[in-house]
């Protein structure tokens, strides 16, 4: 049966009516319409569904709503502040680290996650960013978005 949820996305508290085992995912894009965090996988795969989960990356399709009850849920809908691009999002333009947008989210998700921990060499930038697939960039524009990220700190 569903239940009463309570927990803040991108700041803001909010309360969704979902049975507990519902994947975080679909609650994120169907019930508060925030439809920039993408399904790839289904599967945990891919890293396209990448939230930040009270600070930490989660693959949402992996998480049920019920786990994050009275957590910090922050979407890429909630990383740039007004018209203020966040250093990863600009990063991405710059380097062009971006090309048919279904990776990009999740990608700019696990970069902010990565970059929370400081500055990174080229190995670490690999390995943060291993949880997630690329179809299309050949990866080369994207670590050179997370590099670009670190010297706009």
């Amino acid at each position: 049966m569903p239940e009463a949820i309570q927990f803040t996305v991108n700041g803001t508290p909010r309360v969704v009516e979902a049975h507990p085992m519902a994947r975080l995912l679909d609650v994120i894009r169907e019930q508060l319409a925030l439809t920039g965090t993408k399904e790839g996988c289904g599967e945990g795969e891919c890293g396209a569904c990448g939230v930040l989960v009270n600070g930490e990356l989660v693959n949402s399709c992996l998480v049920p709503v019920l786990q994050v009850a009275g957590a910090d849920v922050q979407t890429i809908e909630g990383v740039a502040t007004g018209d203020q691009l966040h250093r990863v999002q600009q990063a991405f333009l710059e380097a062009g680290g971006a090309q048919c947008g279904i990776c990009t989210p999740g990608m700019i998700m696990a970069s902010i996650a990565l970059l929370r921990r400081g500055d990174c060499d080229e190995q670490q930038i690999r390995d943060g960013l291993s949880g997630n697939l690329c179809r299309c960039t050949g990866y080369t524009r994207i670590l050179a978005a997370v590099r670009r990220a670190m010297e706009l700190a």
